[in-house]
């Protein structure tokens, strides 16, 4: 008994997440129909060493902190597996992601902004005066760019901790062609300015050309110019960061 063949999916979600992270947005666009190509321009990994962990410990006695990212809050649960926050420590997240990551790591009390990016965080009213506050910051070199000069200047002391890193790797020929031979509609999920940027300075041109024809739902206003600056013409601006949020105003076919 033969098998029906299989239809190739009638749109594409354009992944740009670290490797490994694609599976929500995979999982979402195959209920309306949708395929996903992940070209992720990085993968992370935890930096263990000596003067990661001395940096840590200095950002963890803070009284305020914040994960800018879900791999930011896994690593402080590898690094110090046995650490409790203080219940005078507040904490923070740029989401409800990175909010649920620090939960998985014993701390439960966590703010987090309703538009879930840099800006929505620095709209929060307790952030705006932090004149004499030590203030932890566990991220990555590069990326939220906006977070740490904004603290800096409503007085906090901020106390930095690198805790992973973003290990570049390039898009592979296949996923190269693959782009430049799509012949169905394609929405880029666009949550990261950083990722967009380094992925076209690697894209040969006809696969970088290719990727400007897509849909683009960013998650912010700043995403957005971002995307329009570097000649994407049909772009939206999405509520947030989540995949339903991304894909809620991109090309869902009716099911």
């Amino acid at each position: 008994m033969s098998r029906a063949p299989r239809q190739p999916p009638r749109w594409y979600v354009i992944s740009l997440r670290p490797s490994g992270e694609h599976a929500p947005l995979r999982r979402l666009a195959a209920q309306y129909g949708g395929g996903l190509i992940a070209l992720s321009p990085w993968r992370l990994r935890t930096r263990d060493d000596a003067d990661t962990r001395a940096a840590l410990d200095r950002a963890l006695a803070a009284t305020r902190a914040l994960a800018t990212s879900p791999a930011a809050a896994r690593a402080l649960r590898e690094l110090r597996p046995d650490w409790r926050a203080s219940p005078t420590q507040r904490w923070y997240a740029v989401g409800a992601g990175t909010a649920a990551a620090l939960a998985a790591a014993g701390i439960a009390q966590v703010r987090w902004p309703r538009r879930m990016d840099s800006e929505g965080l620095l709209d929060l009213p307790e952030l705006q005066d932090l004149r004499g506050e030590d203030f932890a910051l566990l991220s990555a070199p590069g990326g939220r760019g906006l977070i740490e000069p904004a603290l800096r200047a409503r007085g906090a002391r901020v106390i930095r901790a690198d805790v992973y890193e973003r290990v570049a790797q390039a898009p592979s020929r296949a996923q190269a062609q693959r782009l430049c031979a799509l012949e169905a509609p394609a929405l880029l999920a666009l949550s990261s300015g950083e990722a967009l940027q380094r992925l076209l300075a690697q894209l040969p041109d006809a696969a970088g050309a290719a990727l400007r024809r897509a849909r683009v739902s960013a998650a912010s206003p700043r995403l957005a110019e971002l995307a329009r600056g570097l000649g994407f013409a049909d772009v939206a601006v999405a509520d947030g960061p989540l995949p339903e949020q991304l894909l809620a105003d991109g090309l869902r076919p009716t099911p």
